[in-house]
């Protein structure tokens, strides 16, 4: 278990948008493989849904796309097989994510995404972790998948101990890293037990 969360990096900055102030989410490790598959397993429809979530749509350049009960967007950049970006479009707010992937000198792919998004009330109750622990989720299905085993499903996995101890241990790294980037500590962490109440569903 800590071996997953031990294994991604995750750092918070600031951005300045033409419609105002966002944070950058930055979430970060190296999977033990190459990065042609790692990449045909983040751009194919038929690999993507059995670690995350069945996809539909065009996945190519200017293109749009949906997760099943989840995100969709445009796709806005390509260049394979190292790097996309795309909007983040959910509950009638648009963010943006891209994804570089790299080849690591020690061996195998490191996989890199940022996450941009606008500050709003939402974030100052949640802060980071509202997203930072499902992409936690997401980079460990994605692992999962590439040492070739059969991912559970997440309703199942995140229900179970392992699950929420997996999430847990996720909200207080994402809480770390935004008092790293300078959130006043009290208000961060209040913000990360909020966050992981609300994923582990023992939120009041």
């Amino acid at each position: 278990m800590n071996d997953q969360i031990d294994a991604a990096h995750r750092r918070i900055g600031a951005r300045d948008l033409d419609s105002g102030t966002a944070r950058v989410l930055t979430i970060s490790r190296t999977y033990a493989a190459e990065l042609d598959d790692v990449w045909d397993a983040c751009t194919d429809p038929e690999r993507i849904q059995r670690w995350l979530l069945p996809v539909t749509g065009e996945l190519r350049l200017g293109g749009r796309y949906q997760l099943e009960g989840n995100a969709g967007g445009v796709i806005e950049q390509c260049d394979p097989p190292r790097s996309f970006a795309a909007t983040w479009e959910y509950g009638g707010s648009v963010s943006w994510i891209s994804v570089r992937l790299t080849g690591d000198p020690a061996g195998g792919t490191r996989f890199e995404l940022e996450h941009t998004t606008h500050v709003d009330d939402h974030w100052e109750r949640y802060g980071p972790g509202a997203v930072g622990i499902g992409w936690d989720i997401t980079l460990r299905g994605l692992a999962v998948h590439l040492a070739g085993e059969a991912v559970p499903p997440e309703e199942t996995w995140a229900a179970s101990e392992q699950g929420i101890e997996f999430m847990t241990l996720s909200g207080r790294r994402w809480c770390e890293a935004d008092i790293a980037s300078g959130a006043d500590p009290g208000a961060a962490r209040a913000a990360a037990d909020r966050t992981i109440a609300a994923y582990t569903g023992t939120e009041g």
